[in-house]
Parts: structure tokens; C-alpha cells; sequence
């Protein structure tokens, strides 16, 4: 076991080096709009201002743990699968001293989270990702970025699916589609579009009726999926439309 020289040691390096922290973008569907989750610091800098949940790396974990922790610590966000997307490394993008924070998105739905702010954060609460207020450090920037990166992934995985219940209604996948690639899609171009994949089955009349309309439901066929993109002739971008 080493003695706390040889511990302390260890971290001990001849050239300067920055700090590492983890940011999270936290995308929450609840049917109708997407949200960010977002913490209310209530520490210097920018005490007061809204933020990323996220902090400073520990000596002994990974970034994935690290954003894990944080966003545990900070929201009471738990078991989302947390995917990274980019390395944010300006100059000065952190007042207090040379910092590169690694960033991470998940996509979820709101309703499965019991937010409640911990730790350094004063409030966590979620925003209208269309209304978001003014933040600290370059977490517009972050956020930004994570949105390309979503609609990017939109068009090649069915990460649409992790946002809805195990049956939905078309109309509903449809305006998940129009939130994330912010575009309008005509209603019946896009069901022909989106049953053109060979991945949803469909599920019956939904039991519950709206306005005196029955609609069907659906369900994705994630194994048909997995299936099909075994094989050679799978499109590239099977969601891009």
C-alpha cells in the first residue's frame, strides 16, 4: 500500500495541467415538448445563473462515473444511459482556472425523473428547450452541439423510441421528429414514411379515445431492427426523413 508521499506524489507533475470537469444535456420528452433539465448554481462563478448539471472529475473515476455523480448529486437523476458527444476545451471558458469539461446527452422522458435539486445546485428544474434562459460558461454552446448530435443520431438509430411509452400513437413520434429536427412533416407523408421502415408494428386501436377519434397505436420492432441491420442491404440512415 503506498504511504501518502508516494499518494500524494502521483498527481504531482513538472508542467501545468487543467482541470476536467463533466457537463450533462439532459433532453426530456413529456408527449407534447422537449426540455433540458438544467441547476440553479449556488456557488461562484456565476452563483445564481442557470447551468449544465455537472462538476469536477474525481482523482479515481472515469468521466462516465464522474457525470453519473454529478448528475445523481445535483438532480436526483439516476440509471440514464449516458452517451458522450465532445470535449470542450477553449481557453477561457471557465474563470476559475484552465478546465476542459467532457459533455454528455441522454435522452429520456420527463415523467420517469423525480427532480430535486442537491449538492452545489440551488434549484433544478426543467426548461422548454425553445425557452432557455440565459447561462453560465458556454453551456449555450454545449447545448447547442448536443442538439446536432441528436439530429444526427435521429436519422441513423431509433433513439426516438426511448422517449415514448412502449405503445404510441404516430402523431406523437411524429412531433418527437418535428422537436428534435425542428421542421413540420406532413401527417400522412410521415406515417407512410415512418411504416415504409418495416420497424413498427402496429398495435390496434388505442382504448382511449381523443376529440371522438380512435387512433391506432404502435410499437417499435426493435428486434426486426437489430435483424435488419445485420445485413448488406440496410440503409445507412434508415430514420432520415
Amino acid at each position: 500500500m503506498p504511504s501518502n508521499h508516494q499518494h500524494y506524489t502521483m498527481y504531482t507533475y513538472k508542467y501545468p495541467h487543467p482541470a476536467v470537469t463533466t457537463d450533462c444535456v439532459l433532453f426530456g420528452f413529456d408527449g407534447k415538448d422537449m426540455h433540458i433539465l438544467l441547476i440553479e448554481r449556488g456557488l461562484d462563478p456565476y452563483k445564481g445563473a442557470w447551468a449544465l448539471p455537472g462538476g469536477f472529475l474525481n482523482m479515481d473515476e472515469t468521466a462516465e462515473e464522474g457525470a453519473k455523480r454529478e448528475l445523481l448529486e445535483e438532480t436526483n437523476v439516476s440509471n440514464v444511459y449516458l452517451e458522450q458527444f465532445h470535449t470542450f476545451t477553449a481557453v477561457n471558458r471557465d474563470p476559475r482556472e484552465r478546465v476542459l469539461t467532457i459533455a454528455f446527452f441522454a435522452l429520456v422522458r420527463k415523467a420517469d425523473y423525480k427532480v430535486i435539486a442537491g449538492d452545489d445546485a440551488a434549484r433544478a428544474e426543467w426548461f422548454n428547450i425553445n425557452n432557455l434562459p440565459p447561462l453560465a460558461f458556454d453551456h449555450a454552446e454545449i447545448i447547442e452541439m448536443a442538439r446536432n448530435r441528436v439530429r444526427e443520431k435521429l436519422a441513423v438509430k431509433p433513439i426516438a423510441f426511448r422517449l415514448l411509452d412502449e405503445k404510441f400513437k404516430m402523431s406523437e413520434l411524429q412531433r418527437l421528429y418535428e422537436l428534435i429536427n425542428g421542421t413540420s412533416y406532413d401527417r400522412r407523408n410521415f406515417s407512410k414514411k415512418m411504416m415504409a421502415t418495416g420497424f413498427l408494428s402496429d398495435e390496434g386501436i388505442n382504448p382511449v379515445r381523443e376529440q371522438n377519434r380512435a387512433a391506432n397505436l404502435f410499437s417499435f420492432n426493435e428486434k426486426e431492427f437489430e435483424a435488419k441491420q445485420a445485413t448488406a442491404d440496410c440503409k445507412k440512415f434508415p430514420f432520415d426523413f
